[in-house]
């Protein structure tokens, strides 16, 4: 089953008819094409002959945002992609906001085929990036169908990269080659690595191979595709297509994975999971994010601020980030009874994917958000001003952060790009 990942505002620009007598203000008139491209010989031209301002240039609302004061928050240790920040609930968005995408940061798509007939005149861009710190070092091909999730295992030399096209491929970190390819017979929908253990969701089943001793179990009992996987002390944990989230706990003596519960509550697809101070956080197709004490594996709350699929999950300090394809990124802190509530909403333009966090040269959190317009942006945080800015020939999926400054990211043309900051960053890795 694959999410329609495709919807997006579209910005239409009416031609302006001959003989009208409607005002020529920039609602009714159209960028001249050829002007875009440097070649525009006519005099006078019909079209404009500039950008029309974009649809956020106005003035900015105030934000009706519920706002907490207090900042004791849920504090624990984030358990993946999430570095800390220490700053108060009412900081986020303070300083920033969000900037209006022109249409000169838009990707040739001629450039990408490799036939853009305008060279150095055309008037979008002609590189995968925008922003100096940071750049790409290489691109990996092998893929045939979207990257559903990168694998980088603690210690290891080895890269590993899982894709809807069944295989899971094998990278070289030193040489960037690919050294194998395992073909599993069904879509891969995520890929985690913990310890020695590489853990890969299936339909129907979790694959876990141990890497050290090339030990192979197959863990049965999910329905339909494993979207979702995460870790939390010794137990492992399963969202699948059915709703449900299932849970087995490591057992050490005898090397395996023992069935310990089924998590039920959600009415549709978990598609993103996440452990952070001592709870797990699951997001799903039904909209909602719910919380679970990982003492008792029972739902301690259901949040339902979001109003379509809740994509992925992050734990900052004392925040909760949440996005989805509502356009949104949320930050959650704990009221003073402990419930977590909406304390700034962040909006994009178009749906988002995927989050990751990674601490910067400085140690100043910076935010990796991944939209459905084949971008991934680059925010400081907490005032989500934006440092950069990522492109690709089909939406990113996944992101992996690596040892020394190094990024990795996949999409859905099959593509993964390994990236690194130009000043050395501090990965945050669990």
């Amino acid at each position: 089953m694959d999410l329609d990942m495709n919807g997006g505002n579209k910005r239409v620009f009416q031609r302006l008819g001959g003989g009208s007598n409607r005002p020529t203000t920039d609602s009714n008139q159209k960028v001249c094409f050829h002007w875009r491209a440097g070649r525009c010989n006519r005099y006078p031209c019909p079209y404009l002959h500039r950008e029309l301002p974009g649809p956020g240039s106005g003035p900015v609302a105030a934000s009706s945002n519920k706002r907490v004061a207090d900042e004791s928050g849920f504090a624990g240790p984030s358990h993946r992609r999430g570095p800390g920040f220490s700053g108060t609930a009412n900081n986020w968005g303070r300083f920033g906001g969000n900037r209006t995408v022109t249409k000169t940061e838009k990707l040739c798509k001629f450039w990408v085929d490799g036939n853009c007939p305008y060279g150095d005149k055309c008037r979008y861009l002609h590189c995968w990036s925008k922003g100096d710190s940071f750049s790409l070092l290489t691109q990996l091909d092998g893929h045939q169908k979207v990257v559903t999730g990168i694998a980088l295992p603690s210690g290891s030399d080895k890269l590993y990269t899982a894709s809807k096209d069944e295989t899971v491929r094998i990278w070289d970190c030193a040489s960037g080659q690919c050294t194998g390819v395992l073909n599993l017979g069904g879509e891969v929908g995520c890929i985690i690595s913990e310890g020695p253990w590489l853990l890969v969701g299936m339909p129907n089943l979790v694959k876990a191979w141990n890497i050290q001793n090339n030990a192979d179990l197959s863990l049965t009992g999910p329905v339909g595709q494993v979207y979702s996987l995460v870790v939390g002390t010794d137990l492992l944990f399963a969202g699948t297509q059915d709703g449900s989230i299932l849970v087995w706990r490591y057992n050490s003596t005898t090397s395996c994975f023992d069935p310990a519960a089924s998590l039920l509550g959600h009415t549709l697809a978990v598609v993103s999971l996440y452990v952070g101070a001592n709870r797990l956080y699951s997001g799903a197709m039904d909209n909602s994010i719910k919380v679970w004490s990982l003492d008792n594996l029972q739902c301690i709350q259901t949040l339902t601020e979001h109003t379509s699929v809740v994509m992925s999950l992050i734990c900052w300090d004392q925040f909760l980030l949440s996005c989805s394809l509502d356009n949104t990124v949320k930050i959650w802190a704990a009221t003073e009874g402990g419930n977590l509530e909406v304390t700034y909403t962040h909006k994009e333009e178009y749906g988002v994917l995927a989050l990751c966090g990674v601490h910067d040269a400085e140690a100043k959190p910076v935010l990796l958000c991944s939209c459905n317009d084949n971008s991934l942006h680059l925010y400081d945080l907490p005032s989500f001003t934006e440092r950069g800015k990522i492109l690709a020939k089909q939406e990113i999926r996944s992101i992996q952060i690596g040892p020394g400054g190094i990024f990795f990211t996949g999409d859905g043309s099959g593509q993964v790009k390994v990236w690194k900051w130009s000043t050395e960053s501090t990965p945050i890795l669990s």
